[in-house]
């Protein structure tokens, strides 16, 4: 899969994480988390640009943010 499919997927299924936190969904949103860390990773361990690991480090920061605002919808 090319990088640009891999960001198009990553930024939609960011915002679907996005969507189900402002529906306070936190069961879904913890396993979308899940899911799209696990896919991360992956993408982190085929990429060797520095451009694509800055990229994707945004999205790791942006992911361990969206963590903490599930964790608050948990109480």
């Amino acid at each position: 899969m090319k990088q640009v499919d891999n960001y198009a997927l990553l930024k939609a299924n960011v915002q679907e994480i996005i969507d189900l936190i402002v529906a306070k969904d936190a069961t879904e949103a913890t396993a979308k988390l899940a899911e799209v860390s696990e896919q991360l990773d992956d993408i982190l361990d085929h990429s060797d640009d520095d451009d694509d690991l800055v990229e994707l480090s945004k999205y790791q920061v942006l992911l361990n943010q969206l963590h903490q605002k599930i964790v608050a919808l948990n109480g």
